[in-house]
């Protein structure tokens, strides 16, 4: 049975999950919490076993787009009041219906997610969460079948980037290739090669073959590596890659935002 909390004080600590803490705060509470944003996206992290703590939602959603996510949480608190309060204590309107505070789970090992893996995207520094989110969408409709994000790339439960990958952060399996900047490029990239992985890194250079090289996609096993936003890859991260694979472009376009570019060679590239 649903517990409904009606909010009567806006200073309650309970809330704070949802209102004042950042990202940053939310990841190092004792907990590591995320936030899950609207009924569908609640649901796919809920399919993928992940723990509800607490919701907020308008109460005009109760009995409406919020009832199903709530009868699947069980008996954890359902804060709720009207629309024009809740506006006034998260400073935005709750047009997606919900939101829901969820435990974090630990992370595989990059080995654990690439199990029985032949097509892996890497993110190396991929810091704006509009693109980690895009990416994550892309990796679940055009057949990657994991993710992996080196150190320095941005949270992936970043409210945001789940928000934008409609919950297909919770779908595909992912993880961080290494906790410090020193376990990436080369040490990651060795890691992947003993997993059997060729590895292309998406970058221009004279030397880049292009994505429609047919020896790329006969390659039983390929991690396609794509760089931060502006610099793109590292030229070590380069060098350490079996391949350097270029898009070819059209009207003196030099490339492609890195989720564009995911897109494509996710489709390209796909284990045939």
């Amino acid at each position: 049975m649903a517990n409904i909390v009606e909010i009567t004080d806006f200073a309650a600590p309970e809330l704070a999950v949802f209102t004042r803490l950042t990202e940053g705060q939310l990841r190092r509470l004792p907990e590591g919490l995320f936030i899950a944003e609207s009924p569908k996206v609640i649901e796919r992290a809920l399919n993928a076993g992940y723990e509800p703590v607490s919701l907020l939602t308008e109460r005009k959603h109760i009995e409406g787009q919020a009832k199903e996510v709530i009868a699947r949480c069980g008996e954890i608190p359902v804060y709720t009041a009207d629309s024009a309060l809740l506006e006034g204590l998260t400073g935005y309107n709750l047009h997606r219906g919900v939101l829901c505070a969820m435990r974090r789970r630990p992370l595989p090992t990059v080995e654990e997610v690439c199990a029985g893996a032949r097509r892996v995207a890497v993110l190396e520094g991929v810091v704006d969460t509009t693109n980690i989110g895009a990416v994550f969408r892309s990796a679940a409709a055009l057949h990657v079948d994991a993710v992996l994000v080196t150190p320095t790339c941005c949270d992936p439960l970043n409210r945001r980037a789940v928000r934008v990958s409609m919950g297909t952060v919770f779908q595909v399996p992912w993880t961080r290739i290494g906790d410090t900047a020193a376990e990436w490029p080369c040490p990651g990239v060795e890691r992947l090669q003993k997993l059997g992985f060729k590895t292309a890194a998406m970058a221009l250079s004279k030397n880049a073959v292009s994505i429609d090289d047919p020896q790329l996609c006969a390659e039983e096993k390929l991690a396609m590596i794509l760089g931060t936003e502006g610099d793109g890859l590292a030229r070590e991260t380069i060098a350490a890659c079996d391949y350097t694979v270029c898009i070819p472009m059209a009207h003196d376009v030099d490339s492609l935002n890195v989720a564009a570019a995911g897109a494509v060679a996710f489709w390209q590239l796909r284990a045939r």
